[in-house]
């Protein structure tokens, strides 16, 4: 069953060249929240950022920071939610997990193979 009315907004930040077992770590989390059955998951790639380094990351091309910032952002019941979390324990090295409450207006998914 796909959220409706309160749910729980799970969003990750981490670095774009954050990897588990050579591969990008966001699409570790993309598809452990697809394996749990989760309602959905998006990546999304900051222009700029400044983490707990304290350094300032930036797509400028005369900058030489370029571990840019990425948010991965889930919506689920909270039940599902707070029963991912442990598979974030498993891969966390450095990054941010933030969980707030949210209300689902509406969800429509689609058809397989459809656009």
């Amino acid at each position: 069953m796909r959220p409706a009315g309160s749910a729980l907004r799970l969003t990750i930040f981490i670095g774009e060249h954050d990897t588990w077992h050579h591969k990008p770590l966001f699409t570790e989390i993309v598809h452990r929240a697809h394996s749990a059955g989760l309602a959905g998951a998006s990546v999304f790639r900051g222009c700029e950022g400044i983490g707990a380094s304290s350094l300032i990351h930036t797509s400028h091309p005369l900058s030489l920071g370029e571990d840019l910032p990425v948010a991965i952002v889930i919506v689920d019941s909270e039940e599902r939610i707070r029963a991912f979390l442990p598979q974030l324990d498993q891969l966390a090295g450095e990054g941010q997990v933030i969980l707030d409450a949210v209300e689902v207006i509406r969800y429509t998914g689609r058809a397989k193979g459809t656009l």
